[in-house]
């Protein structure tokens, strides 16, 4: 959830670490804070968005008490979205030992803290901050100790190494006392060479990621070791950037692209350390391990306003390109549809008789769209589960289940979670992501990029679009493996969908009035949604999106529910967005919307009515038409959301509320 940044090499630090957080920062805003080594360790962090750090550090320079912060080659920072203790100055990172040797900075959660705490408790460590992550700076302080002392240390030793040698007596060290003359592993009571810059370090690192339960990245500096930056992952992102002049760290490559855009992608349980000239890489019992290289196919600019007041207004007027990208080089010259990468053979996917899309928040109401197509065309059925609740019901599944895990990160822990559930009952599972190298599709048989570009406004746009796209030619895909669809066929479906660019600018160039309107909603207590077949994730959708940036009340329903309860929320002016189907494609479903329609107007409802152009039988009900092209049933949500998107962003802004960063969310949910 947190983003974090480390750079060891010829430059100063400080520069390039802030630069990175701002390009983060949409990680998390609870507060944020700085490690440069240079003639020793120095810190600053402040809680609240970086900018207060900023002032913080520019209050420092001015009063000459840096230190040499600006000046220093080595550093690491961090933007913190709380999870244990609040956001605080004293709870933002980085944490230092208490022997203000080390800087530890993390993303995730550690799940055994409250044990690992008691421990160094009772062996008389006293803690600055309630966060989990202060433990592992005294642990590292601890084994950076015992390990330069020769001392015994306290974590399991790597499966298959001997038991063998005696150690003296030295007392409690985090908490756990040997006996003297008890024998111990060989690797505790040995001292780890030091010729290259880290080792000890490195090492250090090692041993406590043994001991820690839970999901993490966790980057490190030491006083004693300047120039060298430790990193380690499990569970969580973390990718290195190779530079000509240093090398970079980071949980996300937006943070070093305008430096570099080469990079690594680390695997699960790696630790890794970066110098100046040089990158090592290994698992957590010491052995050597390599990444995976790969190019940034994008460049600093995509990270960008670019000259709009928000982030989120330049991905939603993204979005035509974005689809476009995502559609590009998907059909072969024999009409296959063709992904990324598929680790499954064709017979496995024949043999498919059951789909699950697991998914959270906007993945999970693309997931809900693309039932409707997947079962149309592929005559399987398919369910469509929140992955938080995925695995908790023992959801039944085997060899001939597919799973397709929606994230945009591609590091969402619920679905992540859900995934290995699925993996371990034998499923097959295809990955639809906008992150290239990321934890769910690496883990997955068969992978869909999105190639949306980076997505920095917490609440996702262009990811919604791009993952609609990658759904419906998974369902294309498993449609024709399986013989439902014919090549000509899917051809023309792709046609349709290489038309919708244009379709989604062409909304864009009319959203004036939807703007006007959403500037007059503002005042608005409740704004409910309501839409039919895939209108109704629609409906989900747009409220979600006013919940997330407005703070507003917002639901979305069925509308054939509102009789059924929901009804009863309707009062005098209240607003009602009603999605509505197109009368060709959907005529009984239209017709039935339209009675939907009658009914809340009946009750004082201030209806705002989506409907295609050439729908006229709407307009007779509608306080405020949007009009949108004539689209085929299924690929409406490809226009019909824009101006949900749109109003959203709208009534946001007209309430004074960050619509980038709305208060309380990050973009990725790297935590359960």
């Amino acid at each position: 959830m947190c983003g974090i940044v480390g750079y060891a090499g010829a430059r100063p630090a400080l520069g390039i670490v802030l630069d990175g957080l701002r390009r983060l920062e949409y990680r998390g805003y609870d507060s944020a804070g700085v490690a440069v080594i240079n003639s020793g360790l120095l810190s600053c962090k402040r809680s609240g968005k970086l900018t207060n750090l900023d002032k913080a550090l520019a209050e420092l320079s001015a009063n000459g008490g840096d230190g040499g912060l600006v000046t220093g080659t080595t550093g690491i920072g961090h933007t913190r979205w709380a999870t244990h203790g609040p956001p605080t100055d004293r709870n933002a990172h980085p944490h230092q030992s208490t022997n203000g040797r080390i800087a530890v900075i993390h993303n995730g959660i550690i799940e055994n803290f409250a044990t690992l705490r008691a421990e160094l408790e009772a062996a008389g460590v006293e803690f600055a901050s309630d966060t989990d992550t202060e433990c592992v700076a005294h642990m590292l302080a601890a084994e950076l100790t015992a390990l330069e002392e020769g001392s015994p240390h306290q974590a399991p030793a790597p499966a298959g190494v001997p038991a063998s040698g005696t150690v003296p007596n030295k007392g409690p060290l985090l908490g756990v006392s040997f006996e003297e003359g008890s024998p111990v592993q060989a690797e505790h009571v040995s001292r780890v060479p030091s010729s290259k810059p880290g080792e000890v370090l490195a090492e250090a690192m090692r041993r406590v990621c043994r001991r820690l339960e839970g999901a993490f990245t966790l980057l490190v500096v030491d006083k004693e070791a300047p120039g060298v930056v430790v990193g380690a992952r499990r569970d969580s992102p973390l990718v290195v950037g190779r530079g000509e002049d240093g090398n970079y760290l980071a949980s996300d490559v937006s943070a070093f692209i305008a430096h570099t855009r080469e990079a690594v992608e680390l695997g699960q349980d790696q630790v890794v350390t970066i110098t100046a000239d040089a990158v090592e890489i290994t698992d957590f019992r010491g052995e050597p391990a390599a990444g995976r290289d790969f190019h940034v196919d994008w460049d600093a600019t995509a990270a960008e306003k670019g000259g709009y007041d928000y982030f989120m207004l330049k991905e939603i007027a993204e979005q035509p390109r974005a689809v476009a990208d995502t559609l590009r080089g998907r059909l072969s010259d024999t009409g296959q549809i063709m992904l990324d990468e598929v680790r499954v053979s064709e017979q496995d996917l024949r043999d498919v008789d059951k789909i699950f899309i697991v998914a959270c928040g906007t993945a999970y109401h693309a997931g809900l769209v693309a039932k409707y197509a997947i079962e149309h065309w592929t005559r399987i059925p398919c369910e469509v589960e929140l992955a938080s609740e995925f695995r908790y019901r023992d959801p039944v599944l085997d060899r001939t289940t597919m799973v397709v895990a929606i994230s945009q990160s591609g590091e969402t822990m619920d679905t992540l979670m859900a995934l290995r559930h699925a993996k371990e009952q034998h499923a097959r599972v295809l990955a639809i992501c906008n992150t290239n190298g990321s934890t769910i599709p690496r883990e997955s048989d068969a992978v869909l990029y999105t190639h949306a570009g980076p997505e920095i406004a917490v609440a996702s746009t262009k990811a919604f679009l791009t993952q609609l796209i990658a759904c419906y030619l998974v369902g294309l895909h498993l449609a024709q493996v399986r013989g439902i669809m014919y090549a000509d066929e899917v051809a023309t479906i792709v046609s349709q969908l290489q038309e919708m660019p244009g379709k989604v600018d062409s909304v864009l160039d009319v959203m004036e009035p939807v703007r006007q309107l959403g500037r007059e909603l503002a005042g608005s207590p409740s704004v409910l949604f309501i839409g039919r077949h895939v209108g109704y994730p629609v409906a989900l959708e747009g409220a979600l999106k006013l919940k997330e940036l407005a703070y507003m009340h917002a639901e979305g329903f069925a509308a054939g529910e509102l009789k059924h309860g929901p009804i009863a929320l309707i009062d005098n002016g209240t607003p009602v967005v009603c999605v509505v189907p197109s009368p060709v494609g959907r005529s009984v479903l239209h017709d039935k919307i339209v009675s939907n329609l009658q009914e809340v107007r009946a009750r004082g409802a201030r209806t705002i009515v989506i409907a295609e152009e050439g729908d006229e039988a709407v307009a007779a009900y509608a306080d405020h038409l949007v009009r949108v092209p004539r689209t085929p049933t299924l690929l409406a949500p490809l226009v019909t959301t824009v101006p949900l998107q749109v109003l959203a962003c709208e009534i946001a802004s007209a309430r004074g509320h960050d619509v980038d960063q709305p208060r309380n969310l990050a973009k990725s949910v790297t935590v359960e």
